[in-house]
């Protein structure tokens, strides 16, 4: 089975084309209610199955976002380079498969990671990231960023995602204080 969630409205076309070609078993999409951002949209591109893209290259911490929350990271990193903090940011694309050979690099080269989703933090994409550096041994710190295991309120996409900070303010927020965090042994 293969799980994705589009960054924006260009690559849920990108992802709805590749599914319509897909043959080798079911596919799922998460994609979140609310407004779409304004990005251009060009001609369909089949977009290869569990490949993951840079969208911006750090050295301080990896940020690997999922869905929607790939825009606020890009911002959140502006934000944290104002600071100093250079960060890169990852549009994972895929919840599975996972893109391992980009896992492996992001693994070796950087100690924290922090990923970042609008779904909860319990059995979701950071859970399958953890696992990943689980069974690879990896003892890199990890932070899960996304919905608590607890009811949330309704409301707006943007007021719910300020208040859980999910935002690119709180998220950057989040990343400079997992940056401050010493490991306890």
């Amino acid at each position: 089975m293969v799980v994705m969630a589009p960054k924006d409205e260009a690559e849920l076309r990108n992802m709805l084309f590749t599914a319509t070609q897909y043959k080798k078993g079911p596919i799922a999409m998460r994609y979140p209610r609310g407004e779409a951002i304004g990005v251009p949209v060009g001609e369909f591109e089949k977009i290869e199955i569990g490949k993951a893209e840079v969208v911006r290259e750090g050295k301080d911490i990896a940020i690997l976002a999922i869905g929607n929350m790939v825009i606020y990271s890009e911002q959140a990193a502006e934000k944290l380079a104002e600071k100093g903090i250079d960060a890169e940011v990852v549009n994972m694309r895929f919840v599975k498969p996972l893109d391992r050979e980009l896992l492996f690099d992001i693994f070796s080269k950087f100690k924290k990671i922090l990923t970042v989703e609008d779904n909860t933090i319990i059995g979701g994409f950071g859970s399958a990231i953890s696992e990943f550096a689980e069974q690879h041994s990896y003892k890199n710190e990890i932070l899960i960023h996304g919905l608590p295991d607890k009811f949330i309120e309704h409301g707006k996409p943007n007021e719910l995602h300020e208040m859980l900070k999910l935002d690119a303010k709180g998220i950057a927020e989040v990343a400079e204080e997992f940056l401050k965090k010493e490991v306890k042994v």
